[in-house]
């Protein structure tokens, strides 16, 4: 008889590194899950929470079929010591090569950009959703904020009338 295999991390256990600012700068088209090759000392920094997506960008070519992010700041590991990985290397992204070859043509396109949005760990394995957008103007980036703040107030306004 098999024994079950139990899944020791728990929902709270490892962080969900979001990217919010990709939203604010850029109108996401379409998203795709994506796995990230990591070395281990990257792995316990990303567990840890040390992560920075905000500068990070996906470079994504058709022949050969891969990805790679790019900007990505995952701090040292303190007890490592010595054994350390660079903070900002190129790390390669993994996905099938009929999803690389459709980000890859859509990118190609002026003013489409591929983005981290959000960095986490699903089954043990750490997981990157990025997303494919065009960068938004000064007035796209003035109507999001007058949005959010309409939202606010009606929120407060609601909360106060219970």
């Amino acid at each position: 008889m098999s024994k079950k295999r139990r899944n020791n991390s728990k929902s709270g256990d490892t962080p969900e590194v979001v990217n919010r600012r990709a939203r604010f700068e850029y109108d996401i088209e379409d998203t795709l899950e994506v796995g990230v090759r990591l070395v281990g000392t990257e792995v316990k920094s990303v567990r840890m929470g040390k992560v920075s997506l905000a500068e990070g960008y996906v470079r994504a070519t058709e022949e050969p079929a891969r990805m790679e992010l790019h900007g990505v700041h995952i701090a040292e590991y303190p007890p490592a010591g010595a054994f350390q990985h660079p903070p900002t290397r190129v790390r390669t992204l993994l996905a099938h090569k009929k999803e690389i070859v459709k980000f890859a043509t859509r990118a190609q396109v002026k003013g489409m950009s591929i983005v981290p949005l959000k960095l986490y760990f699903k089954g043990g394995f750490a997981k990157i959703q990025i997303g494919v957008g065009r960068g938004k103007g000064k007035s796209d980036k003035r109507e999001t904020i007058k949005k959010r703040e309409a939202d606010r107030d009606i929120m407060r306004a609601m909360s106060k009338r219970v």
